[in-house]
């Protein structure tokens, strides 16, 4: 039986106060022209430049209609604005289908958080869930607009960079259950310090549903503060962590190679999970997402199961072997993002997976406002605890952080992913494993997607 359209041209015109031209189903939304395809409705946004410049383009690569501020040839929704209509497409979504709605923000662990949340909510029924890190203002509203009616429990990435975001995407999404991974020191350059950063991240009980759920780490050293944020809305407050006074407190933590596991105390029993994943990070991870569940109707069986089959996300620490030059190497990809943070967290989480040399290759931090050098300069007792024998540094903040190492540590300071690329070719032997790590800015993506592309592994 073939499934139901989300959006009729009708159903969006109602929504919206639009007018629509023709008649067209909808099975999905896109507000790039390059992504359209057929059964997609293409949104043209205005950033630096004007979506509708780029209908034509939407319609050439198969789409089947758009919203549009202007008069067009095409099957369409006639709108007064393109964005204000998208989001009154987003709340539409969520009224008519009464799914469970569960957003997540946090400095570090909110996509890794959020898909280990997704997971649980597949096993369990039909779901959905923000897709890469579609977080922000345009991203959350284009999420919920995608949302089938016939959805039962959904999550929403949520981020933000400056005060009064997440009070808006909050208030947009108004969420059953919210979730703050951890307040650590990241977009500083947008804040005075991280007193401002976590009375921002506490937005996202702004819109909170009132006597919802609120989950937060106890071991955060915030969680006072969060809650009584999270209370202003006779919020539920569902705590996980090491801490002895977490509900669902981890014990007995067990790292290696190939997982992370623990004991998970939660209303007087106690449980077994284990992750395919190296670190304690993913430890607290599983237990924020499995408090999700717990809250939301599934048993806690099903989501220990569930996360199981948890795939670590590209760029977030997914480790693969290569061969360079015919040397056989491990790559841990930790490009896409990077805090102080979660930077010691990977350092600390390659040092336990490593067998033989363990070498970095690290990228500038951004946003991290004024004492930015000392904060990159800081990280080097990190590297030499964890054994590391060689980094090679991306980006003038990394400057510091080399002139900070012992001698023996210092790469080149590479200017791009190509040098990065050839200075390693240089460094590695047989057996290494390289960390790659920095904000996504940094340009190291585009290192690993060289690596991956030279990999001569198959090559007899």
């Amino acid at each position: 039986m073939p499934s139901a359209p989300l959006w009729t041209l009708n159903e969006i015109a109602q929504a919206t106060d639009g007018l629509a031209v023709g008649t067209r189903e909808i099975s999905g939304i896109v507000i790039d022209s390059r992504e359209a395809g057929a059964g997609d409705l293409f949104v043209p946004l205005k950033d630096k430049r004007d979506g509708h410049d780029f209908i034509d383009a939407a319609f050439k690569s198969g789409a089947s209609a758009a919203l549009s501020e202007i008069e067009i040839n095409q099957p369409h929704v006639r709108v007064k604005d393109s964005f204000t209509a998208m989001k009154q497409m987003a709340i539409a979504a969520c009224q008519r289908s009464g799914a469970i709605r569960v957003g997540v923000t946090g400095s570090v662990g909110k996509t890794s958080i959020k898909e280990m949340i997704a997971i649980i909510f597949e096993a369990a029924g039909p779901s959905h869930k923000s897709v890469r890190s579609f977080n922000n203002h345009w991203g959350v509203p284009l999420t919920m607009a995608r949302m089938p009616q016939t959805t039962q429990r959904a999550v929403f990435e949520m981020g933000m960079n400056h005060a009064g975001e997440l009070t808006e995407l909050s208030n947009l999404l108004q969420p059953d259950l919210a979730l703050i991974s951890l307040i650590a020191p990241a977009h500083l350059a947008h804040f005075e310090n991280v007193d401002a950063i976590a009375a921002a991240k506490a937005e996202i009980f702004d819109g909170l549903k009132l006597g919802g759920t609120a989950v937060l780490n106890r071991d955060d050293a915030y969680f006072e503060s969060l809650s009584k944020a999270a209370q202003k809305r006779d919020a539920k407050i569902v705590s996980f962590g090491k801490d002895e006074r977490a509900d669902l407190r981890l014990s007995g933590i067990q790292i290696s190679a190939a997982q992370s596991q623990a004991k998970l105390r939660y209303n007087g029993e106690v449980y077994d999970v284990a992750i395919p994943a190296t670190g304690e990070h993913w430890l607290q991870n599983a237990a924020a997402a499995i408090a999700v569940a717990i809250h939301t109707d599934i048993a806690i069986d099903h989501a220990i199961k569930a996360l199981a089959e948890y795939t670590i996300p590209t760029g977030r620490g997914a480790a693969f072997d290569v061969v360079i030059d015919g040397k056989f190497i491990r790559i841990i990809d930790e490009s896409y993002n990077a805090n102080p943070t979660s930077m010691r967290a990977a350092i600390n989480s390659a040092a336990m997976q490593a067998e033989g040399r363990l070498l970095a290759v690290l990228g500038d931090m951004f946003e991290l406002g004024k004492d930015e050098v000392e904060i990159h300069a800081s990280l080097a007792p990190d590297l030499e605890a964890a054994g590391v024998s060689r980094v090679i540094f991306r980006g003038e903040n990394m400057r510091a952080l080399r002139g900070a190492v012992k001698r023996e540590l210092r790469g080149a300071l590479v200017q791009d992913a190509k040098q990065a690329y050839e200075t390693l070719r240089l460094e590695i032997e047989s057996g290494d494993m390289v960390l790659i790590k920095g904000s996504n800015a940094s340009g190291l993506g585009e290192l690993v997607h060289m690596i991956t592309s030279h990999n001569d592994k198959d090559v007899a």
